[in-house]
């Protein structure tokens, strides 16, 4: 009943979009614009918090500076510090940053369908991917006004990336009133999602049913939130696409604060910095340029944003305890490839290095008699592996879990001149979930538009109730169930084996689960 309520609801929405102008938001009046459809109005480059410059550098967001007067909300605000290409392939135009860049980035983007303020609608808060050193509220592909259309308040929002967002030192964590240092990108997002709980209703949104979601570093991003008891209660879902991992659990290898001090002052060195007052001196310029033995910095166990990693958060019980829709694409980083060129010889010392003492049940499982038949284990194997990660990524959530996790496998080829050589790559499911084909030159076919139209829809359902089904369409069951299966999404809509048959699925949870029971 709940479903069919929600198509009505999406059925009766207006025509146009007439939110009462200007919107009054934490430091000021904001004038937004319409949109690609008249039905939509976008507010974009709204500050949410102080810029992070100067004395504020490495230091968790302040409240956002008042202005004067009504603040035109047209264009976006400065992306955070990263480096600017055209495309890098296979991501194109639309997947890219394009705006200018700053440490002054601490904006983020609204999109509405609302006639007024107070109406409840659902919101949608997305995450940027980008290895957490690239990324923007403002990539065309992350448009909001695909989801807007369908009823949901869509917003994007900057985080530091890189250096800016991430870089520890004694002297941060000895000047911190919390006593430590990192993580100032998950504070942003912190910051932003108190923001949207204050100020969002006055966009029409329902701050009680807030959904963050993410791909990549976005997703991983969703899960050290899902993590952190500083963000519990401003968000009621997670999604995680291409995040979720039972080792890792989305923390792509926090490394612990001690460790990553002593990166921090190696950093400092190599900058001819001997203090924090000299390092807060030099440009953004001058900070990003690349120095030998500089290190890369990254989430980290800090002791308060994540007390203790997001696996030890669930196995505990400890997460904020929201549904959540995790999954992956068919040729994603876990090995799958269009036309493989493993070898047989690879393919054993590869599966040697992977599984150790289980190599050679693993063998038997895919085998690699010959050249070919090691191209086609290698993909089978490693899209086997994909959906076995995130399936039991989700039985291990579910032990300590009240909330429902829903598993998918993305196998449909973004069309493309470039199409065959990359197929479902990672994040090409992006533009059908966020109903974004619009921002793309790419050739889509009213099959995709389809596609689009359904992947959107589920994710608009889950937004909207916690539960991705609804009228119309395929079933999606939760891992709990229909144990051992995920749901299969792009070309078809379909309940599919999480692995090619019951060993190879006993397989992998050897392997993923041991030490884990």
């Amino acid at each position: 009943m709940r479903s069919v309520i929600a198509t009505l609801v999406f059925i009766a929405l207006p025509l146009s979009a007439a939110i009462g102008q200007p919107v009054k938001v934490a430091g000021g009046r904001v004038e937004g614009v319409p949109g690609k459809d008249a039905s939509i109005t976008a507010f974009k480059g709204i500050p949410f918090a102080a810029p992070p410059v100067g004395d504020l550098r490495w230091h968790a967001p302040k409240p956002v500076l008042p202005w004067q007067g009504i603040r035109k909300a047209s264009q976006f605000g400065n992306s955070c510090v990263q480096n600017i290409v055209a495309e890098t392939k296979p991501w194109t135009y639309e997947f890219m940053t394009h705006t200018d860049v700053s440490e002054d980035c601490l904006f983020l983007n609204v999109w509405t369908g609302a006639k007024a303020a107070g109406e409840n609608r659902p919101v949608y808060v997305y995450i940027y991917g980008g290895g957490n050193v690239a990324g923007s509220g403002a990539v065309p592909v992350y448009d909001g006004e695909g989801l807007a259309k369908k009823g949901v308040v869509v917003v994007t929002v900057n985080y530091r990336l890189g250096i800016f967002g991430f870089f520890t030192h004694p002297e941060l964590t000895e000047e911190s009133a919390v006593h430590t240092s990192g993580n100032y990108a998950l504070l942003d997002l912190i910051a932003a999602l108190n923001w949207i709980h204050d100020n969002i209703a006055a966009f029409g949104g329902n701050p009680e049913r807030v959904t963050i979601g993410g791909q990549s570093a976005g997703a991983a991003n969703v899960h050290c939130l899902v993590a952190s008891p500083l963000a519990k209660g401003l968000f009621h879902g997670a999604i995680a696409e291409s995040g979720s991992s039972v080792s890792r659990l989305g923390l792509m290898g926090a490394g612990r604060l001690a460790d990553q001090e002593k990166a921090g002052v190696r950093f400092a060195e190599a900058k001819g910095a001997h203090s924090l007052a000299a390092l807060r001196k030099l440009s953004w310029q001058e900070i990003f340029a690349p120095v030998q033995g500089g290190g890369r910095f990254g989430i980290v166990m800090d002791g308060y944003v994540l007390p203790i990693s997001a696996a030890e958060a669930f196995a505990q019980g400890k997460q904020n305890d929201v549904p959540t829709i995790t999954g992956c694409n068919r040729e994603d980083l876990g090995g799958g490839a269009t036309h493989p060129t493993v070898t047989a010889e690879q393919f054993e010392r590869q599966a040697q290095q992977r599984y150790g003492d289980l190599a050679s049940e693993f063998l038997k499982l895919y085998p690699a008699a010959t050249d070919d038949r090691a191209k086609v284990s290698s993909n089978e194997s490693a899209w086997d592996s994909e959906r076995a990660e995130q399936y039991f990524w989700a039985v291990v959530r579910g032990k300590t879990a009240k909330t429902q996790a829903y598993t998918y496998f993305w196998e449909h080829t973004l069309p493309g001149p470039d199409a065959d050589k990359y197929g479902a790559f990672h994040t090409s499911e992006v533009p059908y979930v966020m109903n974004t084909l619009y921002t793309s030159g790419r050739p889509f076919t009213d099959e995709d538009r389809k596609i689009a139209d359904a992947m959107s829809s589920y994710w608009v359902n889950f937004i909207r109730t916690g539960d991705p089904n609804g009228k119309g369409l395929a079933h999606w069951p939760s891992a709990s169930e229909q144990p051992g299966r995920t749901f299969e999404v792009g070309d078809r809509f379909a309940v599919i084996p999480v692995a090619g048959d019951k060993a190879k699925v006993a397989f992998f949870e050897e392997h993923l689960l041991k030490g884990t029971r």
